[in-house]
């Protein structure tokens, strides 16, 4: 009796051993090539997405942000003693300019240009920097209406002519007076344009506040993002202005 019960579980193990080998083999000719067509077609589709490719619009537009963050984090770095935030805004005007062109690494350029603008633009900032703390005093304390129209020429003068000042000496080679004056003339000269700056600049700083007093988890980012992202969309049009006097 033991043998032939045995006998009988040999033959039920070598029957499931059986099946276990045809399931295998059904796999193997019926799955399996499925499965392979499946992973080549996948393959094919990846390989067909340009948008992937170094060359793309939106591979040029990622390495244009990461510029644009690590840009801002240089300028943050290099603005902690407060008077040299002018030189750090030169600075960051001419590494984006020239990141986007494609001409050197953004920290290479951004040096450069912090050390050869360093003079004027401290000078500058020491302007901007004086005149736009008084019109910050005058909207905050002097709340005098006799003094609501002076206080927006200030304002509007003052906005004119910040937006224009760091592009300009990152751009040109001119006289401290003469580049100072430039910015007024191109800035009313080309109104259309210093409206876009100014808005560009407004929507960013509403967003601060607005995460500020809102949504403070995502401030960080904004703060990461920075003012190199500003750049980033400032540079197309300073550079619109711009071309028709470089040679």
């Amino acid at each position: 009796m033991k043998t032939i019960a045995s006998i009988q579980r040999i033959i039920r193990m070598d029957s499931m051993h059986s099946n276990m080998r045809i399931t295998y083999i059904s796999y193997v000719i019926f799955e399996a090539p499925g499965i392979v067509i499946t992973i080549a077609d996948i393959s094919g589709k990846l390989g067909h997405m340009k948008f992937l490719s170094p060359d793309s619009g939106f591979m040029r537009g990622l390495s244009d942000a990461v510029d644009a963050i690590w840009i801002n984090i240089l300028m943050l770095a290099t603005s902690i003693p407060i008077i040299t935030i002018g030189a750090a805004l030169a600075a960051g005007h001419d590494a984006t300019r020239r990141t986007l062109s494609g001409e050197g690494t953004a920290t290479r350029n951004y040096f450069s240009a912090f050390r050869s603008n360093f003079t004027k633009a401290t000078g500058y900032w020491l302007i901007f920097g004086v005149t736009g703390a008084f019109s910050v005093y005058s909207w905050v304390v002097l709340q005098i209406t006799p003094l609501l129209i002076p206080k927006f020429a200030l304002s509007i003068v003052w906005l004119i002519g910040f937006e224009w000042i760091w592009a300009l000496q990152a751009r040109f080679e001119n006289s401290f007076w003469h580049t100072l004056g430039n910015a007024f003339v191109f800035g009313v000269s080309n109104i259309g344009h210093t409206l876009a700056l100014i808005a560009i600049d407004a929507v960013f700083i509403a967003l601060i506040i607005g995460s500020w007093l809102y949504m403070p988890q995502g401030l960080f980012l904004l703060l990461v993002l920075g003012y190199g992202t500003m750049l980033m969309l400032h540079s197309p049009i300073l550079e619109h202005v711009f071309k028709r006097y470089l040679k």
